[in-house]
């Protein structure tokens, strides 16, 4: 049975690209689904000077691949309302609540708010703080407040954050997303872990080699030069996507699937991760940035080359590290993680790596080894599952060949499922925050990535590069190649295949 959400939404940033991109394509899903229906308003601010109506026709302008009809567009828009606002202006806030309150007494939405910071981190002290002082946090429903990334640029700045934050909000009212675990895959990895005894099992050192991570976009920076040369792939990609797949893969099975017991186990996974010695660092990580390349389209730039970006750019676009967990369940098992721009393909993947079969039956040199068996998580663009077995090849004798247990979500499937920010929208209303991050997960990454950094910051030797179009330089390789490993890479899985 669908329950409709009594709720006021408003929206700091409400003429921004993430409101228009993911928040009203969201909130419509969620109308059409009977998520919201009668008892809800949306309040979008930001600095420019519209109107209700003319705002209601952007709002529509976003739903274009989604509306029915343009009657029912016209129906959810009217739900839609703007309000220009300075978030330094204490004023402002003061013509805000007045407004909140005549739409809460118009909709009946019970006191229950939604706030959503669409904007830059450096006014999320100034907001929640007039929010408190203006009257606007309500105390006959619910106050939530859902962030965007990034928290912080390091542990000290994230920390002084979240203290601002406090002030107003308790930590089960701050919902910091992070759209990755609003992905149906990474949703998937506590189901094939915890209802598949077979997976279960043998989900520990006794037989698992190592774990593999790959995050890598096959665009450059494009227009977010001046953001991306200020933060970096360590800070952008590893501190927070990254690190939430390894507390998924690395957290001990909670007592119950409710959101204070899965994120308790998080915690405690990332507060296992080793804090390498500043030293240390050059051992587990390496960094690059993209160089030229070519593609059928043409030459593609380099870094350096980018608009807005610094012409000694120290700043990586690529990182691969090697992360150990120091529990008894993962002692010994590398989890080797690369993100970057500019790569051969654009996709996430997690392939866990098993050990091999002590020796091999199949061969006169018995030492040769097998292929490994491996599980591949599919998370982007591709969604599925795929094993790698070995089995005896048809035909006379006992010669091995490798064999892909798949599957795929359909095309259908995928259309049909919910979108990131649809789920995530939908979880903050039912008040579970099992997909969101607590901030002891975001202090422990933190923690983590600025060891690096700071040893980064300190070594002045060139920063090696890659060609754009690759999958990074030989220094990714090496890092696996000393431990007698190599990086597994499997292509979107074929229709045809499944």
């Amino acid at each position: 049975m669908t329950t409709e959400q009594n709720v006021l939404f408003t929206i700091f940033g409400g003429t921004g690209d993430l409101a228009k991109r993911k928040l009203y394509p969201s909130l419509y899903r969620l109308y059409k689904k009977g998520f919201l229906k009668e008892h809800f308003a949306v309040i979008g601010t930001a600095r420019r000077e519209w109107t209700n109506d003319y705002y209601r026709e952007i709002v529509k302008e976003t739903l274009t691949d989604l509306i029915i009809s343009e009657e029912d567009a016209t129906e959810f828009a009217n739900h839609f309302y703007y309000q220009s606002h300075n978030v330094n202006d204490a004023e402002h806030y003061v013509n805000l609540k007045v407004l909140a309150e005549k739409l809460d007494d118009h909709y009946q939405i019970n006191g229950n708010r939604l706030f959503y910071l669409a904007m830059s981190p450096n006014f999320f002290g100034t907001i929640t703080q007039q929010l408190d002082q203006q009257g606007l946090v309500t105390d006959n429903g619910f106050n939530r407040l859902i962030i965007e990334k990034p928290f912080g640029h390091d542990y000290e700045s994230a920390a002084i954050l979240n203290e601002q934050l406090r002030e107003v909000f308790d930590e089960s009212q701050i919902f910091r997303i992070d759209h990755y675990l609003g992905k149906e895959m990474v949703q998937n990895i506590s189901t094939v872990r915890f209802a598949n005894t077979m997976i279960e099992s043998m989900w520990n050192n006794r037989y698992i080699d190592n774990i593999q991570i790959t995050l890598s976009e096959s665009l450059g920076v494009e227009e977010r030069g001046g953001y991306y040369d200020k933060s970096g792939a360590l800070r952008d990609m590893v501190q927070n996507h990254i690190l939430q797949i390894v507390s998924l893969l690395a957290m001990e099975p909670p007592a119950r699937l409710k959101d204070k017991d899965i994120r308790n186990e998080k915690i405690k996974a990332l507060r296992a991760v080793r804090l390498y010695k500043p030293e240390e660092v050059k051992d587990y990580f390496v960094r690059a940035q993209y160089g030229i390349g070519s593609t059928e389209s043409g030459l593609l730039n380099n870094y350096r080359n980018e608009m807005n970006v610094a012409e000694d750019s120290q700043t990586e676009t690529f990182v691969a590290g090697k992360v150990l967990i120091d529990t008894f369940r993962w002692k010994g098992v590398p989890f080797y993680i690369r993100t970057g721009k500019r790569m051969g393909e654009k996709g996430t993947q997690i392939n866990v790596v098993f050990k091999n079969v002590p020796l091999n039956l199949f061969s006169e040199d018995v030492e040769e080894e097998l292929p490994p068996n491996v599980l591949s998580i599919f998370i982007q663009p591709t969604e599925g599952f795929s094993l790698q077995l070995n089995t005896k090849k048809a035909g006379i004798g006992l010669e091995t060949d490798t064999f892909n247990l798949k599957h795929k979500h359909s095309a259908e499937t995928v259309a049909n499922s919910p979108e990131a920010y649809e789920k995530l929208i939908f979880d903050c209303l039912n008040g579970d925050a099992t997909n969101f991050t607590h901030w002891d997960e975001v202090a422990s990454s933190w923690k983590f990535v600025d060891v690096i950094r700071q040893a980064w910051d300190q070594d002045q030797s060139e920063l090696p590069s890659y060609q754009s179009g690759s999958m990074g330089p030989t220094e990714s390789d090496d890092l696996l190649a000393k431990d007698g490993f190599n990086w597994h890479w499997n292509p979107a899985l074929p229709n045809d295949e499944i």
